[in-house]
């Protein structure tokens, strides 16, 4: 081992060699270390004795490397020799740094984050390829999961809520992939999201109105759009005697909201039993005497049990599903009723689908990591076997700024939803300037908290997701 830890000198990567080898020196160390580790012992200690004897054992550690390590990067080393036994390795650091919102490892040498939208390289790297695969390894034995060449990729969810996606040879040509998307511990707000100039008062304020009418929504939108989040901030507008049942792949919804029932899915274990799907969750929710039903993303199957929920007294029950824009959404839904392999007619699912939902709003993220709402539509009716939808709002992007970042304007159509009718017998208030034709120019705050901040993830172009 080089004793020039420190040589400046970049590799073919652009990776300081210098890094390289300490994270080389580092994964010596830290075999060395957990086969020091008198596993009889420790299986009795507390968190806090246990830290202290892999502290005791990695300052000898050090201290009998001697000159190969310098005395500048003996404190580095101990501090992250511990983050290799308890936490995520060279990520520990950037799982603290709240400014991130994606971690992206695509080889050892080569790691990514998303800062304010953008795509960064994170400056840290792993010694190799195993260094990357235990740290998978022990992301998923941390969520009762398996990874290996028969079940090659995986999603879980770490404890501060943060979603994972690992994929491994022989799925991944190129060696292990490790994909982290960061979630805060406070949810973003509706009010956070106007602030960030992502909808406009006139917005929100129908949407909320329509939330507490109990009119049911199809939220759209791209990967990183804002979905998720947009999701979640609406549903702090349902009224508080009301009880509420989330399902999802991998649990994202923070609901501020006193009755709450979160279920999540299950994957086969090794023998290939205990599965359990999103269209299990949905049909076993229908017993459990749910006000509304919150589908974090309906992806397949399902499909059919949600919108059944919501023609059968669930009215109010909203949901995610990942689209290009607002008849992708729909064509999508039909999809995926057609995989549950009931024949029914394309025009009888049309017309199952406009009974169910009423509303789908799209999001989009948009040149520069802004995030907006991009079109706010009403699903009036099938009329000849098609749907009849109605834009009340919209967003169009008119240029970028000197920093790229998408302009825009916000307008409304002026068309007068025929939901209004719903809304104001429901008793609540509506204004009739809100449908008045007008197009307002939107603003894009710097730093943009969507993208900025942890709390954030899931928005896209004008009227177009991915």
């Amino acid at each position: 081992m080089s004793q020039t830890l420190l040589s400046s000198q970049p590799d073919t990567d652009g990776v300081g060699r210098a890094e390289i080898e300490f994270q080389r020196l580092k994964s010596a160390v830290h075999e060395e270390l957990i086969e020091s580790l008198d596993l009889s012992v420790i299986g009795g200690m507390d968190q806090a004795s246990l830290a202290d004897e892999v502290r005791r054992l990695a300052g000898e550690a050090c201290r009998d490397l001697g000159p190969r390590l310098p005395s500048r990067d003996r404190e580095r080393m101990l501090r992250e020799l511990e983050d290799e036994v308890f936490g995520l390795g060279p990520l520990e650091v950037l799982m603290q740094d709240p400014t991130i919102s994606d971690i992206l490892v695509n080889g050892p040498h080569e790691v990514f984050v998303e800062r304010r939208g953008q795509l960064e390289p994170a400056g840290v790297v792993f010694a190799d390829e195993q260094h990357v695969m235990r740290i998978i390894q022990r992301v998923v034995a941390r969520v009762g999961r398996r990874i290996d060449e028969v079940s090659s990729m995986v999603d879980a969810r770490l404890p501060d809520g943060s979603r994972v996606n690992a994929i491994i040879p022989p799925l991944a040509l190129d060696g292990p992939k490790l994909s982290i998307r960061r979630f805060g511990t406070r949810p973003l707000t509706a009010d956070d999201i106007l602030a960030n100039g992502g909808i406009l008062p006139e917005m929100l304020e129908f949407l909320t109105a329509a939330v507490r009418a109990r009119l049911s929504f199809l939220i759209s939108g791209g990967t990183g759009a804002g979905k998720t989040t947009f999701l979640n901030a609406l549903s702090a507008y349902i009224p508080a005697s009301e009880r509420l049942i989330t399902i999802e792949d991998s649990a994202e919804l923070i609901l501020k909201h006193k009755h709450v029932v979160r279920l999540e899915t299950r994957d086969a274990n090794v023998e290939g039993a205990g599965l359990v799907t999103q269209r299990d969750l949905v049909r076993n929710s229908l017993r459990m005497r749910p006000d509304r039903i919150l589908v974090g993303e309906v992806r397949g199957p399902e499909a059919l049990d949600m919108l059944q929920a919501m023609n059968t007294g669930h009215e109010g029950s909203l949901t995610t599903i990942h689209a290009n824009e607002t008849r992708d959404a729909l064509q999508r839904l039909e999809m995926m009723v057609a995989m549950t392999g009931l024949e029914l007619p394309i025009p009888v699912v049309r017309q199952y689908i406009a009974a169910g939902i009423r509303l789908v709003v799209h999001l989009t993220r948009l040149q520069g990591g802004g995030r907006k709402i991009t079109r706010i539509s009403e699903i009036v009716a099938v009329e000849n076997g098609a749907f009849h939808i109605e834009d009340i709002f919209g967003y169009r992007q008119t240029g970028v700024d000197s920093a790229g970042r998408a302009v825009g304007e916000f307008y409304s159509t002026g068309y007068r939803p025929a939901c209004l009718e719903r809304v104001r017998t429901s008793g609540v208030e509506v204004a009739d300037a809100w449908f008045t034709p007008w197009v307002r120019a939107a603003e894009t705050p710097q730093g943009d908290r969507e993208s900025s901040d942890p709390t954030l993830p899931d928005s896209d172009a004008p009227g177009v997701a991915q």
